[in-house]
């Protein structure tokens, strides 16, 4: 007997219920500390956005240390001079925001608002092409494409001042509504089993 893909998409359903319900306080408390940090971030934007960018500092850094160890095991394979060359750019990438991480702030600004023009602009066009396909919710998308413009151009015609905040209150802000959906889901799945 052959599963229908109803039947598939059902027990996958139940099994990802049973797991949240069996570990409903992992993201209770994963909730918990996005909120904290999400706050934090919000009332401190500044050193939330230093913050982010020491952290992603790192995260270059030690990929490009790895990405590098594994390129040079790997000599003989096709396309090691790319490998190598990302590598190294990850490598110089997290030194240059780890050795200046406020210029770093500025510079990770600039991308965040080049992020939000490019995103807002797919998400319309997204939702005007679902809209077209008569599926529904589509305005959801439009929403999340205008608000993306709008965020875009609130930073925009607050240069440069906006340029030391923006990056950890927007920060901030994503962690707090993250969080609060981990805690609504881990008290949802703790009621039921």
């Amino acid at each position: 007997m052959s599963t229908t893909p109803e039947s598939a998409g059902a027990k996958l359903s139940a099994a990802l219920k049973r797991s949240i319900h069996a570990h409903w306080r992992a993201f209770l408390i994963e909730g918990i500390v996005l909120l904290v940090l999400g706050f934090a971030a919000i009332v401190l934007p500044v050193l939330g956005g230093l913050v982010a960018t020491v952290f992603l500092g790192w995260v270059f850094l030690i990929a490009g240390v790895v990405g590098l160890v594994a390129t040079l095991h790997a000599r003989g394979a096709p396309g090691f001079g790319w490998a190598l060359l990302s590598a190294l750019a990850a490598i110089a990438a997290g030194i240059i925001l780890l050795w200046n991480p406020l210029e770093g702030l500025i510079t990770l600004t600039y991308v965040l608002i080049a992020f939000f023009i490019v995103d807002g602009v797919i998400m319309i066009a997204l939702a005007i092409a679902h809209r077209r396909e008569l599926t529904g919710k589509w305005e959801w998308m439009m929403v999340n494409g205008v608000i993306d413009l709008v965020l875009a151009a609130i930073v925009i015609s607050g240069l440069p001042g906006t340029l030391l905040w923006a990056l950890g209150l927007l920060g901030g802000i994503d962690l707090v509504f993250g969080g609060a959906a981990l805690v609504a889901i881990a008290l949802e799945a703790r009621k039921g089993g």
